[in-house]
């Protein structure tokens, strides 16, 4: 196993961090240049977490073609820049590349015990974590580190749709290429979504060289964002966080309309929300291909019927193959607690700045959250907060101005869009590292002003025996 990082001087409680993911490395270069002791776990061979495509751990949802819909200019780590000569919408092998050039430059590769899945995580009476590793290994921790992710565990209909389907029919997480793990030349396809993955998907397996037939099915109609808006990546020209939201949203729609106007023209049914009501779908090609006739729109599901499905406004059709785009759930499957899960509807537990459950102040999460227009270096701006929690060096509120900013924050992030469960954890990533950065500054204050920062559990590990 790693020895995980010690600091000749530790400067903060033994942490246990979970995944190697953007958002776990993210997390252990600050833990580490601030002297704060660590293990790290990573189910798989290598750092990267779902950019790392074929990942052997199961949890990578990339297929081969994939490129990111978030510009390099959003989406780099702050402290470590995307090279220059990348192309705007990078492949996810180069983003892949990247993180482990990242991993690699601040020397974080020795630190991770990789092979070894967190198992079990329990939290005891003493407020210490028990924590079990696939190796057999059992540790205490005093403070536990969240970084598994959330694109993994795939999201099926639920309930599933009545009867049963006679042809093949997989996840999107589970799509490698129009031949892997089924080959869909000259089939009939349905792929089931309006998501990014069900845009790229149906755009390449449209193409007619490939399938013999490709419908999508909606549920509800979907505004498709171009990734370039006059000639320049579209989130490069997204306003300031300091813009009225009325103004954003107002010059949102004028933009839609002037770009790719009214989706009935390309034979898509008609959104019934508008284009800020809705996590981003981001796609340069979908809207050609459905203009041109190569991808036919179909309603929700209805109903299930060997190789026919049969949709809700009474149309129907038959398929070889359906192609389920329909997103992720919040999963943690080392808690056996349920109060640090998600539920059904894909809620996760209240969290102050999405990241701390008041009165449980040695869990944090990382990285969860829908965050527009980037994930990727999401984490890296909450850990400025994380350092100086754990240092001792911020303090927080108390438990009931937590509630009270909790409250404040999902009405601020989440009252534009229409309720899903691929929304419970939306937010928008300028108006986010603004309200951080206030509280940040806030907490430093308190404490310098004498106000006690986090009541951590006593380090009781011994350093020399877990080194």
């Amino acid at each position: 196993m790693s020895q995980g990082f010690r600091p000749q001087n530790n400067n903060g409680p033994l942490c246990c961090v979970i995944g190697a993911g953007p958002s776990g490395i993210s997390t252990l270069k600050r833990l580490k240049d601030h002297g704060i002791p660590y293990d790290c776990f990573e189910a798989s061979d290598n750092i990267g977490g779902n950019w790392y495509y074929q990942n052997p751990n199961g949890m990578s949802a990339c297929y081969q073609s994939l490129h990111i819909d978030t510009s390099k200019f959003r989406m780099g780590m702050q402290e470590y820049p995307v090279p220059e000569n990348w192309p705007d919408y990078p492949h996810h092998s180069e983003i892949f590349d990247y993180l482990n050039e990242y991993t690699d430059h601040f020397n974080l590769r020795d630190s991770i015990t990789f092979n070894t899945r967190v198992e079990l995580a329990h939290r005891d009476e003493d407020g210490h974590w028990t924590v079990t590793t696939s190796d057999g290994e059992t540790r205490r921790y005093p403070v536990l580190i969240v970084a598994n992710g959330h694109h993994w565990d795939p999201r099926w209909p639920e309930p599933a749709y009545p009867g049963d389907f006679a042809g093949d029919q997989i996840h999107a997480h589970s799509y490698n290429t129009p031949f892997d793990p089924i080959d869909m030349r000259d089939k009939r396809v349905l792929v089931v979504g309006s998501g990014n993955s069900a845009m790229d998907v149906a755009s390449e397996l449209s193409m007619r060289f490939m399938a013999k037939t490709l419908h999508i099915s909606m549920r509800r109609g979907v505004w498709v964002f171009p990734k370039y808006i006059n000639g320049t990546p579209g989130d490069k020209n997204m306003l300031p966080a300091w813009v009225p939201r009325w103004l954003q949203h107002w010059l949102m729609k004028r933009v839609v309309k002037a770009q790719i106007g009214d989706p009935k023209n390309y034979g898509l049914p008609q959104p019934t929300y508008q284009p800020w009501e809705a996590h981003g779908t981001v796609s340069g090609e979908f809207l050609q291909r459905a203009g041109s006739g190569d991808i036919k729109a179909r309603p929700g599901i209805d109903r299930l019927d060997g190789h026919t499905v049969h949709f809700t406004d009474g149309s129907s059709g038959d398929f070889d193959v359906i192609v389920w785009c329909t997103g992720y759930k919040i999963s943690f499957p080392f808690f056996d607690q349920p109060e640090f899960t998600a539920g059904e509807d894909n809620q996760p537990p209240r969290l102050f700045k999405r990241m701390l459950i008041p009165g449980v102040p040695n869990l944090i999460y990382m990285g969860l959250a829908q965050s527009l227009p980037t994930l990727v270096n999401f984490a890296e701006q909450q850990s400025r907060w994380l350092a100086p929690y754990l240092t001792g060096d911020y303090a927080p509120p108390s438990e009931s101005a937590m509630q009270r900013m909790i409250d404040d924050d999902e009405a601020f992030y989440l009252r534009d869009y229409y309720p899903s469960p691929r929304h419970t954890i939306q937010l928008h990533f300028d108006h986010y590292v603004g309200r951080l950065d206030k509280e940040i500054a806030a907490g430093i204050k308190r404490e310098k002003g004498g106000q006690a920062a986090a009541a951590l559990p006593a380090d009781t590990l011994n350093r020399d025996q877990a080194a």
